[in-house]
């Protein structure tokens, strides 16, 4: 057993993701005569810092625009401030993870039972957020979800507060 799975800590997996009205299309079918046109203008853009664990609890927060380091600090001094016990989040290296302003807070948190640990590089594979970031994009955001920005922010905010009851990961 381990220190998480025996309950002596609580495992989160964090990292951010961005959300826009250009649909997330991976691979799509079509015929040659009525081709599916996608947009690919720059439009607004939603981030979401969240944190994860394998039993679908979550914690988030949703910015408008891209998130930087002071979001994410943000986002975890508050999440420090509300664990129960020691908690270990797993971040890949994103710059805004890897930023002086970001290191400087580890300590803190550390005084408040949150450690950060890191993942080796280029290995987002062994994040678990990443899995819910996919199935957000891919299979849980409804279409009319892209018809317009209002439409977008409601929908995402609905899968993110439903995540561990509508929506589920088995990671078993």
């Amino acid at each position: 057993m381990t220190l998480h799975e025996d309950g002596y800590i609580d495992l989160y997996f964090g990292d951010e993701s961005h959300f826009g009205l250009n649909l997330n299309v991976p691979y799509v079918w079509q015929h040659k005569d009525t081709p599916i046109l996608l947009s690919s203008k720059r439009v607004q853009r939603l981030s979401v810092f969240g944190l994860m664990t394998s039993g679908c609890e979550l914690f988030y927060r949703m910015i408008e625009g891209v998130t930087n380091s002071a979001d994410v600090i943000a986002a975890l001094d508050e999440f420090a401030h509300i664990i129960p016990k020691k908690t270990v989040v797993i971040l890949d290296n994103a710059p805004v993870h890897r930023s002086k302003v970001f290191k400087k807070k580890i300590k803190e948190w550390e005084e408040l039972d949150l450690y950060i640990y890191f993942l080796p590089p280029y290995s987002p594979e062994l994040n678990k957020v990443e899995i819910l970031w996919r199935f957000i994009k891919y299979k849980w955001l409804p279409y009319d979800a892209f018809l317009n920005f209002k439409n977008l922010k409601e929908r995402l905010n609905k899968v993110l507060q439903e995540f561990g009851t509508k929506y589920v990961i088995n990671f078993n």
